[in-house]
């Protein structure tokens, strides 16, 4: 049972996917409340089986809010399959994603797009009833859960404050836990804006320090330490791409993209952690760095580099 109990009736539940590396990436945090739970993010469509079995192991009866972070399909693609278990439930996503979960087919087309095979691993999302959607106030065992609008890895990205407790998504990046270490790495889309999703970290600073739960993947104690790392990453990247592909010859993408690898893991301490990550997990970051590095060259060059 991939269960982490990360602190009295909070759990992490791992949600690996039948790809090589794809451990230890997705998964969904648990809420507890005696047998009543609020999930955040459920994963996508192929791991909904796993899930339901470790909320059976929690002896989770009644699911009240499920919150996601964002509609893509490794954080809601299995939202459908999930409420057929727990009909009672409402989800908490914003306003901008609501018109995906009740019809995918955008999603799913832009999905495959995106990820390629992964995208069929995941599986193809259904679609819910607008009755289930939640645009109300959040409240779980007696208090407010605040929801914190924090665009930037997607336009409708939205995080979490439960007591101590940051559900983060993608706002800070991908955290990967080592050994009295971290791995971390910036989460950025084809469509990235710096000074939107660098905004968002600078509100989530302002929230004061918490503990932050990352989608992927665990938990750090400090979020203040975090955001402070994910925007001094954040800065470098755009920076480091910007010289390479605005002021120095490097011609084609790919070469540029290359040339920022390369740099990137001597200078950014957090990322060349990339070096202690098991050899199938560097496999799986290897395509996420490469979108990653895309999503910013695409902004550097919309921006900054001269036709």
């Amino acid at each position: 049972m991939n269960i982490l109990e990360i602190a009295e009736n909070l759990y992490l539940i791992d949600l690996p996917q039948k790809i090589e590396g794809f451990r230890k990436f997705i998964s969904s945090w648990v809420i507890k409340d005696e047998n009543k739970a609020v999930l955040v993010d459920v994963g996508p469509a192929s791991t909904i089986p796993k899930l339901l079995e470790s909320l059976k192991y929690l002896e989770i009866e009644h699911v009240e809010y499920i919150l996601l972070t964002h509609i893509h399909l490794d954080h809601g693609g299995g939202i459908a399959e999930i409420l057929k278990k727990f009909p009672e439930s409402k989800v908490v996503v914003h306003e901008k994603g609501v018109r995906h979960l009740l019809n995918p087919e955008k999603l799913w087309e832009a999905s495959k797009v995106a990820l390629g095979d992964i995208a069929e691993v995941y599986g193809k999302p259904e679609g819910i009833g607008e009755e289930r959607v939640h645009n109300d106030r959040v409240e779980f065992a007696g208090e407010e859960i605040e929801i914190v609008e924090t665009p930037g890895h997607a336009a409708h990205h939205q995080s979490y404050v439960f007591g101590e407790f940051l559900f983060i998504g993608e706002a800070a990046g991908v955290h990967m836990p080592l050994k009295n270490d971290y791995y971390l790495r910036p989460a950025t889309p084809r469509k990235f804006i710096f000074e939107i999703a660098y905004n968002s970290l600078e509100k989530l600073k302002e929230l004061g320090s918490r503990r932050v739960c990352f989608a992927h993947f665990g938990f750090k104690r400090d979020s203040i330490e975090i955001i402070e790392k994910a925007m001094k990453q954040l800065r470098l990247w755009v920076d480091t791409i910007y010289d390479i592909a605005c002021r120095r010859d490097f011609e084609g993408e790919e070469q540029i993209l290359r040339q920022a690898r390369e740099e990137l893991l001597e200078k950014d301490r957090r990322f060349s952690r990339y070096y202690l990550l098991d050899e199938d997990i560097k496999k799986r970051e290897d395509f996420f760095i490469d979108n990653s590095l895309r999503g910013i060259l695409d902004y550097v060059f919309t921006n900054y580099c001269e036709p």
